[in-house]
């Protein structure tokens, strides 16, 4: 049996396996037959009903937590692998683009400042940062996207965002609200509410369905931008096109989770190794990886240090820099 068949055997059995684990497993533990009860109470079906409490922390807390994990860690994921094609650069990530940087200002000049904190909150100001941060970046790519370029822009557009939010906090913010800022921008799950939930399944099924159609396309463009004109691409078209959806993706999961790095960068590079280059394999296998990494990161930052909660981005650096260094070595033995 190939590898790729493999993946797409066991993959649906190993993502509903690490969504179980993942609403079992937490500071708080929930035994199987509590999980199965609360979901038959909500299915309509004859069984006993837990408390009011007890069902609120399965269902309430950690059933939307464990679905927004698995929704981000799949956008991420996604996300990386457009990117790492389009740029032809191995070491491109979401935040390529500057969106991450500009979803943190958004952030800081709500909390902060209070602009628009009332019609906005945080998640909406972080979004109106990322495109914001976004906008621009496609305003100082109008004489060219070639994939340097890209890169370039991308960084400086980062780098400005990132110090007027280090600008605004350095002038305005105390040491609570500096504090809080800080704690959101290294990436944590623990608002996850199931409205945040559909927003964003809502999103990354939108971003799929965009960018499936060109697995072909992004075959092409990693070969570079000549011969994937010679193959017959509407090269300019092709990097719009998938540039928007890329950085729309990155805004919705930063503005609802934070920025949590690594997914995007180091799960794109896994998958290559088990299912190959071509992208037609290598979208929704990175999307399955994505989503079952970020899941039981999430539960590591719950369990490590309970009741104490790590933030999960910091969880994923740290996990995410020695798998890189190991995929890194793998593909230079290769």
């Amino acid at each position: 049996m190939t590898t790729r068949r493999l993946v797409a055997l066991l993959g649906a059995p190993v993502l509903a396996g690490t969504l179980a684990a993942g609403v079992l497993l937490g500071g708080v533990p929930v035994s199987g037959s509590d999980l199965g009860r609360v979901l038959g109470h909500r299915l309509g079906l004859p069984v006993e009903a837990l408390s009011p409490i007890a069902e609120s922390l399965i269902w309430d807390l950690r059933v939307p937590r464990v679905l927004l994990a698995a929704l981000v860690g799949a956008a991420l994921a996604v996300c990386g692998s457009v990117l790492q094609a389009v740029t032809r650069n191995a070491l491109a990530d979401p935040y390529l683009l500057g969106v991450s940087s500009g979803a943190s200002a958004g952030a800081v000049l709500v909390v902060v400042l209070g602009v628009g904190a009332g019609a906005l909150g945080v998640t909406g100001g972080a979004f109106l940062g990322a495109v914001g941060a976004f906008a621009l970046l496609l305003a100082l790519l109008r004489q060219g996207a070639d994939p340097v370029r890209i890169v370039l822009t991308g960084v400086v557009v980062g780098q400005l965002f990132a110090a007027v939010s280090a600008l605004v906090l350095m002038a305005a913010g105390d040491a609570e609200t500096t504090r809080a800022i800080t704690h959101w921008l290294l990436g944590s799950l623990a608002p996850a509410r199931w409205d945040a939930v559909a927003v964003c399944a809502a999103c990354v099924l939108a971003g799929l369905v965009v960018v499936w159609p060109y697995a072909g396309t992004l075959d092409a463009l990693s070969f570079g931008t000549d011969t994937a004109a010679a193959l017959g691409v509407d090269v300019p078209r092709a990097r719009r096109v998938l540039l928007v959806t890329a950085a729309l993706l990155t805004a919705v999961a930063v503005a609802t989770v934070g920025a949590i790095g690594f997914v995007g960068l180091i799960v794109p590079h896994g998958v290559r190794l088990l299912v190959g280059p071509a992208h037609r394999a290598l979208l929704p296998v990175a999307a399955l990886g994505g989503a079952v990494f970020l899941v039981w990161t999430d539960v590591l930052a719950r369990v490590a240090f309970a009741p104490r909660e790590v933030p999960v981005g910091v969880v994923t650096a740290l996990l995410g820099v020695p798998l890189f260094l190991v995929v890194l070595r793998r593909r230079a033995a290769r």
